[in-house]
């Protein structure tokens, strides 16, 4: 599976959803006229867009936003499991002093 970033000016492919959706939230700025939009591309078909009239990005397609949030969640358990991490809610418990 592969992910394109649009934006004016802008155009990168990436593997992994969490770095496309980074990207793609850090360019939003970059939107300054009415028509431009960040967008995402999943195998060449739009699946995320944001524009100046939307307050927020959106999911295109029934199912995509779930489908993707899990997606989200598998790559940072693979990121953290890589990196040796435990996610907050295994963590040793705090003692109260």
């Amino acid at each position: 599976m592969k992910f394109k970033v649009t934006a004016p000016n802008f155009v990168q492919e990436f593997e992994r959803w969490i770095d496309a959706l980074a990207i793609a939230k850090s360019l939003m700025p970059t939107c300054k006229g009415m028509f431009q939009e960040v967008r995402i591309l999943e195998n060449d078909e739009l699946i995320w867009v944001y524009d100046r009239l939307h307050r927020y990005p959106q999911f295109m397609g029934a199912g995509t936003y779930k489908r993707l949030a899990l997606r989200f969640l598998l790559e940072t358990a693979e990121d953290e499991a890589q990196s040796g991490s435990q996610p907050k809610s295994q963590a040793e418990p705090q003692s109260e002093h």
